[in-house]
């Protein structure tokens, strides 16, 4: 379920309760939520706070930046960029599918230089493509050039 993007992130499609014994597991210190509350409704997504309590009973810390299929903006890739500068540890990051968390990841990635061939194949790697955000990864690299 947990897809590897890089050492220590993770990805994934919706978690649930259960998912955050996995994560312990894995050593994961943040759980970042990119899917806006109340997207779907429940079972097929559990809510944040649910997610937040039982993370927070697993010493895991939690922080919410939700992207709506509307896009990305510039605050959630700063917000992305500095919840995974101040993770103390693996970082898993989930949303409806993972593309969006995904996706996140790598433009935050981006604004701190990292260049775009290489988020591409790591996020390939884990199932996941880049290509629709591919001119915006460019274009975050290049300002950190």
């Amino acid at each position: 379920m947990f897809r590897q993007l890089a050492e220590g992130i993770y990805a994934s499609p919706q978690i649930g309760v259960a998912e955050i014994a996995e994560a312990k597991r894995l050593g994961v210190r943040l759980i970042i939520n990119n899917r806006p509350d109340e997207e779907a409704p429940p079972p097929e997504q559990t809510p944040g706070d649910e997610i937040a309590a039982a993370a927070a009973a697993a010493g895991i810390a939690y922080c919410a930046i939700p992207v709506t299929h509307a896009g990305f903006s510039e605050p959630q890739v700063t917000a992305m960029a500095e919840a995974l500068a101040g993770a103390e540890g693996p970082v898993l990051a989930y949303c409806r599918s993972g593309t969006r968390s995904t996706l996140l990841w790598a433009l935050a990635q981006a604004s701190k230089g990292a260049a775009p061939e290489a988020l591409a194949n790591a996020a390939a790697g884990a199932g996941y493509d880049l290509s629709p955000i591919r001119p915006l990864l460019e274009m975050l690299a290049t300002r950190q050039a």
